[in-house]
């Protein structure tokens, strides 16, 4: 499973994502796309994705965790590593 949290982006970002994800709540997208699928709209997300707006993806992982964390630009929480595990610190 992907979950992807997006900040300050635009409408044209959030109906490309709605073809492969379902959005429950604004802003965040979750479903079940394949690794390939996932990569490309991560890159995209990259790329077309303005600098005052944040991205966050949670994907599987076989890790303790089971999970990792990505993020760029600029997220309203920020992801550390605290000796191996990913935790989220708000930015204050």
């Amino acid at each position: 499973m992907t979950v992807l949290l997006l900040d300050r982006v635009s409408p044209g970002i959030r109906g490309e994502l709605s073809r492969w994800m379902i959005e429950p709540k604004a802003g965040v997208f979750v479903g079940r796309p394949t690794a390939a699928v996932r990569d490309r709209l991560w890159d995209r997300l990259r790329r077309e994705v303005g600098e005052d707006a944040g991205c966050t993806m949670i994907m599987h992982a076989a890790n303790e965790q089971g999970y990792r964390i990505e993020s760029f630009g600029s997220p309203s929480r920020l992801v550390v590593d605290f000796e191996g595990l990913q935790l989220v610190k708000s930015r204050s």
